[in-house]
């Protein structure tokens, strides 16, 4: 016998391949990792497919821009393609830079020929406006745009591919229905160029998506930010990794849609230019939710050994966490059926779960609107006593009147709640301007109308930094 060891033990393991679909990119490749190739793979990839590639150019660039580019021959492009489709089980493909006329040439031949979906993303003019293809090389667009699947220009691409100035939302849809006449199966007119004359200037950015089934809006707020370098790539790529998942177009593009304007939001603090979209952005916030959801017991725990039972309003209290890029209810995770006073203390309903919050989950979210590093919250009891509580701890403290709320907000917003959040934290940032502070309170109050409780609302940036505020204000009672 040796020790009592099982004589059947091996040091090696079973392996365990993990199939994907594989989606194709071909583009140029950006040195500086937010655009072109490098966009691209990283994007697939955290859409849960295998990124497999063709370099069309090799450019030296980062984020304050190209430095150079050196353009492959096609001949070049056309072995790359070949590697990848002989070996390959090729689900879906996308373009970016193409470079030369040769080389679009090159690449519709082979979309003509392919079996899977292609997207077409036109990469034709720079942002500041410079055309990046010669005549014939936009003249060659023409054969690859009628092999698409789906084709994304933005409105300066799609001036270049239709003649038609995007300006407005009859314009796109008129761009969309030259695109499928050509012969593309779908077109998406992208971002923020397709403004509505009722609004004030770039305050809505809209996709229009026009198929021979009829035309869709996908619509969101405008982020104000400069780090937008990378972003169509990373839009066309996660269309193309959800194609070669099995999704429909409409459904990839409206999931690809949020995702490239989460991406833009959260974007990455890197280089000395403005930054770069994060590719990751959905994968990392789907990591984070099993932590944020701890993170919320831990709160409640402390609150339930503390017992905060004169905080707690009739209503019970909730304690709500969003995950690091949160933007909707269900990305927030809080006490099912809330916390609520007992004979002994403070006690949760149920367990914590994601989607449990409404009111104080979209309080939370539209703060979230003016410091998106707050993750935590949780309303409390209001009243003279709590106030003046508040007033010894010397928070920066806002506040907001139900009775100014504009009509039809409960209508278009489901509750009072985003407004409410909203005027506390205009007039909190508005107050700052005379203040050392950063404009972000630490506590909300709402002093409630005929039928609705008044209530405390404190915000944090973790669960920890919740619970010492939240335990401050009860002992300060």
């Amino acid at each position: 016998m040796n020790g009592g060891e099982d004589s059947t033990r091996t040091d090696t393991r079973t392996p365990a391949p993990v199939e994907k679909p594989v989606a194709l990119t071909v583009a140029g490749s950006d040195s500086g990792g937010g655009a072109g190739v490098q966009a691209d793979l990283k994007t697939i990839e955290a859409h849960d497919a295998f990124g497999t590639s063709a370099v069309t150019a090799v450019t030296a660039q980062h984020t304050r821009g190209v430095e150079s580019t050196h353009v492959l021959p096609a001949a070049e492009v056309a072995a790359q393609l070949d590697a990848v489709t002989d070996d390959f089980d090729v689900r879906a493909a996308k373009t970016g830079m193409l470079a030369t006329a040769e080389i679009v040439e090159l690449v519709a031949d082979r979309a003509a020929a392919a079996d899977f979906p292609v997207v077409v993303d036109p990469v034709m003019v720079a942002t500041s406006g410079d055309r990046l293809l010669d005549a014939a090389a936009e003249d060659a667009y023409a054969d690859l745009v009628s092999e698409a699947t789906l084709v994304t220009p933005n409105a300066d691409e799609a001036a270049v591919l239709t003649g038609v100035e995007v300006g407005g939302r009859e314009c796109a849809v008129e761009v969309g229905e030259r695109l499928l006449a050509t012969g593309a199966d779908a077109a998406l007119v992208t971002g923020g160029h397709v403004p509505d004359p009722s609004e004030g200037p770039g305050e809505t950015v809209r996709d229009m998506l026009v198929t021979p089934d009829g035309t869709r809006t996908f619509e969101r707020p405008r982020i104000d930010t400069d780090a937008t370098h990378g972003s169509g790539c990373a839009l066309s790529a996660a269309i193309a990794a959800r194609l070669a998942r099995g999704e429909s177009v409409p459904e990839a593009v409206e999931a690809s849609a949020a995702f490239a304007a989460r991406a833009v939001r959260y974007h990455l603090d890197v280089g000395e230019g403005p930054g770069a979209v994060h590719h990751a952005v959905e994968v990392r916030n789907r990591a984070a939710r099993e932590a944020t959801a701890e993170a919320v017991r831990g709160v409640v725990r402390e609150f339930v050994e503390a017992d905060v039972s004169a905080l707690v309003p009739e209503v019970g209290t909730n304690v709500v966490g969003a995950t690091p890029y949160a933007e909707s209810v269900g990305e927030t995770a809080a006490v099912e059926g809330r916390i609520t006073r007992t004979f002994s203390g403070v006690k949760p309903n149920r367990d914590v779960r994601f989607g449990a919050s409404s009111h104080v989950a979209r309080f939370l979210l539209a703060c979230r609107e003016f410091d998106p590093d707050l993750r935590f919250a949780a309303n409390c009891r209001f009243d003279s006593d709590v106030a003046a509580a508040l007033e010894r701890l010397n928070w920066p403290v806002a506040e907001y009147d139900r009775g100014s709320e504009p009509e039809g907000v409960k209508e278009r917003e489901g509750s009072t709640m985003q407004w409410g959040a909203r005027r506390a934290f205009e007039a909190a940032r508005s107050a700052d301007g005379e203040s050392s502070g950063d404009g972000t309170p630490v506590a909300v109050v709402d002093r409630g109308e005929v039928g609705k409780e008044a209530m405390t609302k404190v915000v944090a940036r973790d669960g920890e930094e919740l619970a010492e505020r939240v335990l401050a204000l009860s002992e300060a009672l």
